[in-house]
């Protein structure tokens, strides 16, 4: 890419930029931190604390049944490193593969079969299997699970605040999450007595979790792994199929270079807007300051797109610049520091796998773009009713 080409350095290739400035708010309390160098050492400080998506509410009184999700401290580092093992590199090729190309010949199969299909709902159940391998939800049926865990997540989405504190907003909840512990969690617990797998589910039952922490763990790994994933593999091909280019470097490339352009895309739609934390003490990033006990939103779509990390054109597509930069990962699409997501790696292969051999189907093609929602509760985007069709065979 020409870096004095302004043309190049006036596009805008983002998807999502429109509705995240119109729906996107902080809370009333938060001082947002836009820059990429103080958001980063923010994150990467050992004395701030997880904040906002309900940490507030969170009782640790008692740390070991508690989701590390929740956990700051030595509690967290000690916790990440037991279930570190299931996101390994050696996992990812050993075991999580496995899944994720079983699961995309049959999503595909399927695809080929019918000649058109919903995207999310496939990259929804393709997450769902890759998850629920490393979960350790695999006793019960993977469609009916991957159903479940929609209708639990949607049920726990207040939507109009006239029902937040309604009966039926809470039997609603109550029933599907119901329904997902008694046919998906426990079947998985009573499989794992005495038969411990390599999965976070038999951790927690050697460990004698309460069925609460199990509860909340699983639908942590959900919420986080799930349903992330399948925003980021419509927002992929999203891109991918509209831009002929983009698309043909892909198909030719090899890890590196499929890896660096799912980067790229996650850096300028990056499926998380805001990750809230409250430093302990100050904490000190060049000439700023994030001082002790302030509530801070860190916006990842500006840090994501800071001038000054990013070079010139901070809004195109230019799988290139990561290298060019130096910038290792992700940005901060995943977060950083010590609750830097760990199943990221899992989340990019995952979609790697499926978006290559998408885009290699006959005749594959987007016959309708997705529409783009906003969830209030995760405060991020949502993509629906995107179709991809493709020669029957």
């Amino acid at each position: 890419m020409s870096e004095a080409d302004p043309v190049t350095i006036a596009r805008d290739d983002r998807k999502t930029a429109a509705i995240a400035a119109q729906r996107a708010r902080v809370s009333d309390d938060a001082q947002v931190i836009p820059r990429f160098a103080f958001a980063r050492d923010v994150l990467r400080s050992p004395h701030v604390l997880q904040a906002g998506a309900g940490a507030e509410h969170v009782k640790v009184d008692n740390p070991d049944h508690t989701s590390v999700f929740f956990l700051d401290g030595e509690l967290h580092r000690r916790r990440r490193t037991q279930l570190a093992r299931y996101f390994t590199p050696k996992a990812i090729r050993d075991r999580h593969m496995v899944v994720m190309e079983s699961s995309t010949a049959e999503l595909l199969g399927e695809l080929r079969a019918s000649g058109r299909e919903r995207l999310d709902l496939l990259s929804f159940r393709l997450a769902c299997d890759v998850a629920a391998e490393i979960v350790g939800l695999t006793d019960s049926n993977p469609r009916h699970l991957a159903t479940r865990i929609l209708n639990t997540f949607n049920s726990l989405d207040p939507g109009d605040n006239k029902q937040r504190g309604g009966l039926l907003y809470a039997l609603r909840s109550m029933y599907h999450t119901g329904r997902f512990w008694w046919q998906d969690i426990k079947p998985a617990m009573r499989a794992r007595k005495g038969h411990e797998k390599e999965d976070v589910l038999s951790y927690m039952v050697a460990e004698n979790y309460s069925r609460k922490a199990i509860l909340i763990e699983c639908m942590t790994y959900a919420t986080a792994g799930m349903m992330t994933t399948r925003e980021f593999i419509v927002m992929v091909a999203w891109h991918l199929f509209e831009k002929d280019e983009l698309r043909a470097q892909y198909l030719a490339g090899d890890e590196a270079v499929q890896l660096a352009i799912l980067d790229e895309i996650l850096r300028l739609d990056p499926v998380a807007t805001f990750v809230y934390r409250k430093p302990s003490e100050n904490v000190a990033s060049g000439g700023d300051v994030a001082h002790a006990d302030q509530l801070y939103a860190l916006d990842i779509r500006q840090a994501n797109t800071d001038v000054e990390v990013t070079g010139p054109a901070p809004f195109a597509l230019d799988p290139d610049r990561a290298k060019r930069q130096k910038i290792a990962g992700s940005w901060l699409s995943f977060g950083d520091g010590p609750h830097r997501c760990p199943g990221s790696q899992v989340a990019l292969h995952e979609t790697r796998i499926f978006i290559d051999k998408l885009l290699r189907l006959p005749g594959v093609r987007l016959a309708n773009p997705p529409q783009v929602t906003w969830n209030e509760r995760i405060m991020g985007y949502e993509l629906h009713g995107a179709y991809v069709e493709c020669d029957r065979g």
